[in-house]
């Protein structure tokens, strides 16, 4: 199922929302749809009652799986959909579908611009543990929130996308991130957006009293290191343009302030052993938590 997008359904309006961005997403890549509704059984101790409450295995081809499939197939016509009830932990049984799909996405609860996006623990347990990329789409996702403006400034699937925001690691630049944020960027006919933050090391800091110039001259160096990190992927990429975003701060902080003028963005996830928990690493996470756009998470070595 590696040529298929598939989401994770479960009724709930941030689900329906995935569903239909990764329809959009699955049509543009051509790839099939794979919407996957987990069927959690009655707990031991409550089978183990009485009077135990018989659960009827649900049907795939009816349900709110059901629906959201003709609904789908009817909104954009020429799509494969297929619909799957497994059995089980939602966590572990879509953490081992988004290993075997192009892109697995899920969605995530809107609570307000200031307190952020509310991202469940099946959410964070997929994108800390998949081997491939998940996206998490916020509650409320709409087909124009991706794209620019119109003549009369309101958001409109007519006009062009907006950038795929890139977080770039100068230190451990990674071609598995990048290949994926260039590849939505070349998909959508927009341009990527490469956000680097650093830091002054503290005897930078303490020298920067006798000279003012050690700023900008760090500041040239962060700038040059992401210029050639984007190198072989300008040149791989001729057609999508590449805006550059250098400087002081917050990783977090930069690239959630880019997402609300994004189609997408792009964060890293390193693999590491993670027995207790899903680490997806404090940029990544607070990103999920507070970004305006869909947020992809790309693992990688």
């Amino acid at each position: 199922m590696s040529r298929s997008v598939t989401v994770g359904l479960d009724g709930s309006p941030e689900s329906r929302a995935a569903a239909e961005w990764a329809a959009r997403e699955a049509r543009s890549r051509g790839l099939a749809l794979r919407l996957v509704h987990v069927w959690e059984p009655v707990p031991v101790p409550l089978a183990q009652a009485p009077l135990p409450v018989v659960e009827p295995r649900p049907d795939p081809a009816g349900g709110v799986p059901g629906e959201m499939a003709e609904g789908l197939r009817l909104r954009h016509p020429g799509l494969e959909v297929a619909v799957e009830q497994p059995e089980g932990d939602p966590g572990e049984v879509l953490t081992a579908a988004a290993g075997e799909s192009a892109l697995t996405v899920l969605g995530s609860r809107g609570l307000s611009g200031v307190a952020g996006f509310l991202v469940g623990s099946v959410g964070l347990a997929v994108a800390a543990h998949a081997e491939r990329p998940v996206v998490l789409v916020r509650a409320g996702e709409q087909a124009a929130d991706e794209h620019e403006t119109d003549a009369t400034g309101i958001p409109s699937a007519a006009t062009a996308y907006r950038p795929v925001v890139l977080g770039v690691d100068v230190t451990a630049p990674d071609d598995t991130l990048f290949a994926f944020a260039f590849e939505e960027a070349a998909h959508r006919g927009t341009a990527v957006r490469a956000v680097h933050a650093y830091a002054l090391p503290p005897y930078y800091v303490y020298g920067l009293a006798y000279d003012p110039s050690i700023g900008d001259r760090f500041a040239k160096q962060e700038q040059a290191a992401l210029a050639e990190s984007l190198l072989p992927w300008r040149r791989t990429y001729p057609g999508v343009e590449v805006v550059e975003e250098c400087g002081a701060g917050s990783a977090a902080e930069r690239l959630i302030d880019a997402a609300r003028e994004a189609s997408l963005v792009v964060v890293g996830r390193r693999r590491r052993p993670a027995p207790f928990g899903a680490r997806i690493g404090p940029v990544a996470h607070a990103v999920l938590h507070h970004a305006t756009a869909p947020v992809a998470v790309v693992p990688h070595d």
